[in-house]
């Protein structure tokens, strides 16, 4: 079957996502700079999480101009990714009130965590439909920085529980790592 419909449905879904992410966001009640002080974490998480679901939309974009179709498989694990990144708005606000407990940075990092698993199964269906000897599939190859970024992540998690803003500084490295476009399959997109 097309994959229009696939991607029309999923860019529609993260634009509800980014826009459930900033609705979380509360104007301060007066008028003064002092205002925003402690808005600031939250302010700092809603960035991360727009980077992150920018990140994921673009990606996704890329990806999908890249294969020539999709199936049931495919769109069932393509739902599954869009299930974690809905949830990325909940743990931002979670995370941005409490930056420095340990339940909500490791809630925060186990969404992320989850994301990039669910990626890694899109990514699985989407080779499996091709074929491994897809142009797809040896763009995917063997997904190091999916791999390493997964690691990172796992990481991310387990300093929770020694310093959340450790966890923190991790996942922000993941977003700067993955800030450049999965250029493997952008190259496919252009044939």
């Amino acid at each position: 079957m097309g994959k229009g419909r696939l991607e029309a449905f999923s860019d529609g879904v993260i634009a509800i996502i980014i826009t459930i992410t900033v609705l979380e966001l509360k104007q301060p009640i007066g008028a003064a700079a002092d205002e925003l002080r402690p808005m600031v974490p939250l302010l700092l998480a809603y960035a991360m999480s727009f980077v992150y679901i920018a990140i994921y939309w673009n990606n996704h974009h890329h990806m999908l101009h890249a294969v020539k179709h999709v199936d049931g498989a495919v769109m069932w694990a393509n739902m599954h990714l869009l299930f974690w990144l809905s949830l990325i708005p909940f743990t931002t606000g979670w995370l941005g009130e409490h930056p420095h407990q340990p339940v909500p940075v490791a809630a925060y990092g186990l969404v992320l965590t989850m994301c990039g698993l669910a990626w890694m199964i899109l990514q699985a269906a989407l080779v499996r439909l091709h074929g491994r000897a897809s142009e797809f599939a040896q763009a995917v190859g063997h997904d190091r920085k999916g791999k390493i970024t997964q690691l990172i992540l796992l990481a991310g998690l387990g300093m929770t529980w020694v310093e959340p803003l450790i966890s923190i500084g991790l996942y922000v490295i993941v977003a700067l790592i993955w800030l450049v476009p999965d250029r493997r399959f952008g190259r496919l997109a252009e044939h």
